[in-house]
């Protein structure tokens, strides 16, 4: 049976008011390995606070972790190994401690030329490009045996969106590489470019696909950009939307080697009548993977 996973945010206030969701309602708990460093003067990763507090959490209620990275850069052509040394083998420490399940990162590049970027950059689509995403991916499974790769979402694209499956297809070819499949993410971008989200979710290998996310997201202000132009935003700061759960009902029964459905939800955006909301869609996603028996 596939497992209900929760993300842990890197803040007290989000943790205290869903900490009865956090442990009655998920089977897993995914966290981004670098919420739990401090990075020091010389560029050395330590544990910070909340690497304690998830550990107790992980002693307490016995539930397994799964990493969900945001730095690993894999999308860089030439990464900065020292950097990505030090995260290694910082990963490798905390799979130690939390032996996690599986290990994913967002494909793109979050360093660029050594300075660190927002968000992920697009890469261009090329079987190039796919082989340096495949051994930064190598690389990572050296430390937990299953790794992968999310879609992320891009404002803008070096090339088709709409190629971006078969891209990912060929990053995603070698055994113990996986696909993590962020439908918000797909939906977001679809309605960015205007194409049916469906349409790119049928082009991707589903027999890859090892974790799917949920989220949801907002509107960017007008104001932002000289065009007034409106853009969907992958800001996790509400709940899921209709169209992404529609999503997850057609997609779960054509993903066999799925092992996990993870809610994820930023920090900052909680407050206390959003706990019976987030309660009730893991619940409303249990149901859903029952439904398709998954």
């Amino acid at each position: 049976m596939t497992a209900l996973g929760f993300s842990l945010q890197p803040e007290e206030r989000t943790l205290e008011l869903l900490a009865a969701v956090i442990r009655e309602e998920p089977d897993y708990y995914e966290v981004a390995p670098e919420t739990l460093w401090r990075r020091d003067r010389a560029g050395r990763f330590h544990p910070n606070g909340f690497h304690e507090l998830f550990a107790a959490l992980a002693a307490e209620t016995g539930k397994p972790f799964v990493a969900h990275g945001v730095g690993m850069s894999l999308g860089t052509v030439h990464p900065d190994a020292t950097d990505r040394a030090r995260r290694l083998a910082r990963v490798t420490a905390d799979h130690a401690l939390f032996q996690f399940l599986w290990y994913t990162d967002h494909l793109g590049a979050t360093t660029l030329d050594g300075l660190e970027l927002t968000l992920p950059m697009p890469p261009f689509m090329s079987r190039e490009t796919a082989a340096i995403v495949r051994s930064g991916l190598a690389t990572m499974r050296a430390v937990v045996p299953d790794v992968g790769v999310e879609n992320s979402v891009f404002y803008f694209h070096l090339g088709d969106p709409l190629d971006e499956p078969a891209f990912l297809a060929d990053i995603v070819r070698d055994p113990g590489h996986h696909l993590l499949l962020d439908l918000h993410n797909v939906y977001t971008t679809a309605v960015n470019a205007d194409f049916d989200p469906w349409v790119y979710v049928e082009r991707l290998p589903l027999e890859k696909v090892i974790e799917i996310h949920l989220s949801g997201g907002s509107e960017s202000d007008p104001k932002w950009l000289p065009s007034k132009r409106v853009m969907r935003l992958d800001s996790h700061d509400h709940s899921v939307p209709d169209e992404v759960w529609m999503l997850l009902e057609r997609t779960l029964p054509l993903c066999p080697n799925l092992r996990g459905v993870t809610l994820e939800r930023m920090e900052g955006t909680v407050t206390e009548a959003d706990v019976p909301l987030l309660r009730e869609e893991l619940r409303r996603a249990r149901r859903t993977m029952e439904l398709a028996r998954v």
